[in-house]
């Protein structure tokens, strides 16, 4: 075995391992509830916590599978909600219960299809005990991988005419799409199959994989390690296409169509291929989606929904697929946690003012400094000169963005002085909707400031491979010394 060989099979090990541990770590502090007598609010089942995981491990693999296509491929696409909307009415519509059916399409006098994925494996297995729980396991399986492969039909057919556009242009086509879909999706006339402008429900979901006993008491809650499983599963899939031939097909059409036509790569072929696999998996994404909000609707599938996904490609870096991840967690912590506390009014003792005043300060000046340093660190202008002033063009010139963010962070720090002196006692500003303006805030200056984003186009391994490269370099010259 070559060097070579064992690095990459240690490395296989190593990736695995941390998989169980953070699977191992989701099951325990989801089911902490039930095996000590008292835990903090933020453990218990219903806590913010675990609807924030539960939906970043969602939300991370279609991310993934949109940067397989934007960033790896260099196909700027916008109908990701369109491919999850077809893969949530494809995964409820196969597996709404046969005896739920009548009640679901009640405007539609029962539904078109008279079949249930779940059921037609119940009377195979048997629908109570073991027999009922492998049942209802395959059921959802099969019914999540033909979501994922309804979608990807789909895209073949739209790729068709569609890949030939580039930039711009595709970004509108598939946008287009996946307006057309949601539209086509809630008309009436197709109710008896996707229920109209209704919701699907009734179908499996996240909570029903929770073991319980003969009494009905959960004993092993596994409602937030299904949707890690799943979507840990279809990363590792994608990390493995990426570092395939095909991955670097879909890499050289990235860097230079031209070139990668000439080196003998099929363009049609492999964008065709690529876009269907980001499709497929953002079917898979789809269906998970209907399983964590618990029914399935074409409302929520809008373009709002492609252009937060698209955000998160961005801020985790477009070509990482860690960063994809990690800013998928980021992204709906605080969308959905950390920053609700902004859309109501907070009234504070006198105690806990002064503690607002003082980590409020801490972190603007925290931050404003991190991006000065950064943009320093990159060779960015940050010296304001005036242009008359003699040898301006050889003297380092501060940029609009940057100073236009030191005058809000001296702005900031002025109220915060201003507040903290002050007799009011409740924080101004925060009422409905207020989180969304601080969150935008948020994101506008991650676009201006880090626009490589968390991890530009590097993985986690790529850090640990160059602190070794470090390590090993004095050692190397020490032999070439000797």
């Amino acid at each position: 075995m070559t060097k070579q060989n064992f690095a990459n099979k240690k490395n296989t090990w190593v990736a695995l391992l941390c998989i169980v541990i953070v699977l191992g770590i989701v099951i325990l502090l989801e089911n902490l509830s039930g095996i000590l007598p008292e835990v903090p609010s933020i453990l218990k089942p219903t806590s913010q916590l675990f609807t924030v995981l539960k939906k970043g491990a969602v939300y991370s693999l279609v991310a993934v599978s949109m940067n397989l296509l934007n960033g790896f491929t260099g196909l700027f696409s916008l109908g990701q909600a369109g491919f999850m909307l077809l893969g949530a009415y494809t995964y409820a519509i196969l597996t709404v219960p046969m005896a739920a059916k009548d009640q679901v399409y009640y405007l539609f006098g029962g539904s078109a299809v008279k079949f249930s994925l779940p059921d037609a494996f119940g009377s195979i297995f048997g629908t109570t005990g073991a027999g009922g729980a492998v049942s209802l396991i395959l059921g959802v399986l099969v019914a999540i991988i033909l979501a994922g492969c309804v979608a990807a039909i789909f895209a073949w057919l739209i790729g068709l005419p569609v890949l030939r556009l580039k930039s711009d242009y595709l970004a509108i086509a598939t946008l287009g799409f996946a307006e057309i879909i949601r539209a086509i999706f809630q008309w009436q006339r197709l109710g008896p199959v996707t229920n109209g402008a209704n919701m699907l429900k009734n179908f499996p979901i996240f909570s029903s994989f929770n073991i319980e006993n003969a009494d009905g008491d959960v004993v092993l809650r596994l409602s937030t390690f299904v949707p890690f499983l799943v979507a840990i599963v279809c990363i590792v899939i994608i990390i493995m296409l990426i570092n395939s031939s095909y991955g670097r097909a879909f890499k050289a059409i990235r860097e230079d169509e031209i070139a990668a036509e000439a080196m003998g790569i099929n363009l049609a072929k492999h964008k065709q291929l690529s876009f269907c696999i980001s499709s497929f998996f953002a079917g898979v994404g789809g269906a998970l989606f209907a399983m964590y909000a618990t029914n399935a609707q074409a409302k929520p599938f809008t373009s709002t929904m492609t252009y937060e996904i698209l955000l998160i490609v961005v801020i985790g870096g477009i070509g990482s697929i860690s960063g994809s991840c990690i800013a998928t967690f980021l992204y709906v912590a605080c969308s959905e946690w950390w920053l609700r506390f902004l859309d109501s009014e907070t009234a504070l003792e006198t105690g806990s003012k002064v503690t607002f005043n003082i980590v409020f300060a801490v972190v603007v000046i925290a931050i404003v400094a991190l991006i000065f340093i950064t943009q320093g660190k990159k060779g960015k202008k940050l010296v304001y000169t005036p242009p008359s002033a003699p040898n301006a063009k050889k003297r380092k010139k501060i940029t609009w963005s940057l100073l236009i963010l030191l005058i809000v962070g001296i702005a900031l720090v002025v109220w915060d002085i201003v507040f903290a002196f002050s007799a009011n006692l409740t924080l101004p500003l925060l009422r409905n909707g207020f989180r969304m303006v601080v969150f935008s805030f948020i994101i506008m200056i991650v676009v201006l400031f880090f626009r490589r984003g968390i991890m530009g186009d590097k993985e986690i391994t790529d850090l640990f491979r160059k602190r070794r490269k470090k390590k090993a370099a004095p050692a190397s010259g020490e032999e070439a010394a000797i």
